[in-house]
């Protein structure tokens, strides 16, 4: 038996609806309807509707009902995919889409599949309400009574406090803190300052302002419910704008910095990316907009770690899987034409290129980083965001015309990290 050998993978292209905001434009649609409408906007432009056109869907949601179980088959299923598509969910937190990128790229990789779709959706509008656990209890132990009177006695212990449901929290289980608290303590322990914070957020908005109207987005954004541009989008944002809000993390500490506006919105929507091997490509005729050459995944102690010293904060995993790829690769941060570091805070973001440069990475130039805008200017709809990235970067290196390379940096709740490099001739 032979071995397959290692082939090339390309990024032929992405395609995504615009993010809205959680009880927006899109508070009555599913995960499967935001994942569907990505995917035929995928199917249309590079028809992908006939048999075995696609190997294989991989896709997640972070924010899941239990209908969702099998959201990746469904979405085919309901798309206009050849019915006879495998698929399956995989799910990371924040770096669901990356991964489900990376899953496929090893499978077109190793011959496995000449072409697959991956990306991912998210809701915050429809989050899955849970059923107070204690009612949940009596509930199984009225099924499991097994005369009428015991199932009576078990129901007799449901009590008002009980109908109250089980909404879910922004929080670490381990540590009982949000996101947002565990961000402020790293921004406090690499000392990100409130006005660096604003900055990097209003470029955000004023980059992706700039690629909109440019038409950068023309053949990766299809249009949805209403909505043709991102509603979290603010064209007019300006640090002294933002400088007016209030902060809302880490007000338990002195001189809190993080706010509303440096901050990423509880955001819904959906965004897929295609891969597949130069073959597949050249038969098709496609001209692949970048190639993938390497990733890297971490994760980091934050809860017995250095999390003081910030060097193990819920979101610096990333500032730990770089340096190991890079190393892997050859490569320093001077060595990349783009940097897009998925900005769940700008405090996150300001850390982690800190954490870089201590550790003797150099400097990324600001004219290099998040060149279209990225998550807080988009929103950032959590299982979306990697194939976003994926695919904006894709198309910012096919519009240079000359070769070039990328790097990904996304972190994740539960203390990790998904990082990826993309590579163009």
């Amino acid at each position: 038996m032979s071995l397959p050998s290692v082939r090339r993978v390309a990024v032929i292209g992405g395609s995504r609806i615009p993010f809205a905001r959680a009880d927006g434009p899109y508070a009555t649609a599913s995960n499967q309807d935001m994942l569907t409408a990505a995917v035929d906007g995928l199917a249309a432009r590079y028809s992908l509707q006939g048999e075995g056109a696609v190997g294989e869907l991989v896709a997640g949601a972070v924010l899941k009902h239990s209908r969702d179980f099998n959201l990746a088959r469904e979405v085919v299923l309901g798309s206009t995919l050849d019915a006879r598509t495998p698929a399956y969910d995989l799910q990371q937190a924040c770096g669901t889409g990356l991964q489900a990128v990376v899953a496929v790229a090893n499978k077109v990789m190793l011959g496995q599949l000449e072409s697959g779709i991956a990306g991912g959706a998210d809701t915050a509008s429809d989050a899955p309400l849970g059923v107070n656990d204690e009612l949940r209890r009596i509930l199984l132990a009225t099924r499991r009574a097994k005369t009428l009177g015991g199932r009576l006695r078990a129901l007799g212990r449901v009590r008002p406090r009980h109908l109250v449901p089980d909404i879910p929290r922004n929080a670490e289980p381990r540590t009982g803190l949000s996101m947002g608290e565990h961000a402020a303590v790293t921004a406090r322990a690499w000392g990100i300052t409130r006005e660096a914070q604003d900055e990097l957020a209003a470029a955000s908005h004023q980059r992706l302002a700039a690629a909109y109207e440019r038409g950068f987005f023309g053949d990766l954004v299809v249009p949805f419910r209403g909505l043709a541009r991102d509603q979290n989008l603010r064209p007019g944002s300006t640090v002294e704008k933002l400088a007016r809000l209030e902060p809302v993390f880490g007000l338990d500490g002195p001189n809190p910095t993080m706010t509303a506006g440096n901050s990423t919105p509880l955001t819904d929507g959906a965004a897929v990316a295609l891969l597949a091997s130069e073959e597949w490509a050249e038969r098709r005729h496609l001209e692949p907009l970048a190639h993938l050459v390497a990733c890297e995944t971490a994760a980091v102690d934050f809860v017995r770690g250095d999390v003081a010293g910030g060097e193990d904060g819920l979101l610096m995993a990333p500032a730990h899987a770089v340096p190991r790829m890079l190393e892997r690769a050859g490569l320093g941060l001077g060595d990349f034409d783009f940097v897009e570091v998925h900005e769940a805070f700008a405090s996150q973001v300001l850390a982690t290129l800190a954490a870089w440069e201590k550790r003797g990475l150099g400097t990324v130039p600001r004219e290099r980083l998040n060149v279209a805008g990225s998550s807080l200017g988009t929103g950032h709809p959590f299982a979306a965001t990697g194939a976003r990235i994926v695919a904006t970067l894709a198309r910012l290196l096919a519009e240079r015309g000359r070769p070039g390379r990328g790097l990904i940096s996304i972190c994740a709740a539960g203390g990790q990290g998904v990082t990826a490099i993309l590579e163009r001739d």
